[in-house]
């Protein structure tokens, strides 16, 4: 059973990835463009990859990831596992960082450059690879 939950979680953990590498970079595009077709086409395609794939991938993940936890109560006294966590409560901020972006640009208040957005593009890659890292090499 603990082997389906793992998979699971990883397909989740995934998807949730896929968004949050995808709407950073519709940010990116959106906050360039000017003429109004492009700037709605942008806020149907955000809304619905954040409602629509992003929070459900989320969602997912973390409760499957819990689950895990759970059944496995042991990884709570690795010190590898509360520096993932940690990693994971910050993607999980940033995930609903980009749902305030979102809002932001719903109501066409952005006021930030499409330069902002190909840095804040980065994070998640980020956090990814020292996730992936700590799980593999439990270095602690």
């Amino acid at each position: 059973m603990y082997l389906w939950i793992k998979a699971f979680h990883i397909i989740a953990v995934i998807t949730w990835f896929a968004g949050l590498f995808y709407l950073p970079r519709l940010f990116v595009y959106h906050a360039a463009a000017d003429d109004r077709l492009s700037l709605e086409r942008f806020k149907v395609m955000e809304r619905k990859l954040y409602r629509g794939i992003m929070m459900p991938s989320m969602l997912v993940a973390v409760v499957l990831g819990l689950w895990m936890v759970m059944l496995q109560p042991g990884y709570l006294e690795q010190a590898w596992l509360h520096a993932k966590l940690t990693l994971v409560a910050l993607i999980v901020v940033y995930h609903f960082a980009c749902g305030a972006l979102l809002r932001t640009f719903a109501a066409d208040q952005n006021t930030r450059s499409h330069v902002f957005y190909r840095w804040f593009n980065e994070a998640p890659v980020l956090v990814l690879m020292a996730i992936v890292l700590l799980v593999v090499l439990k270095p602690f």
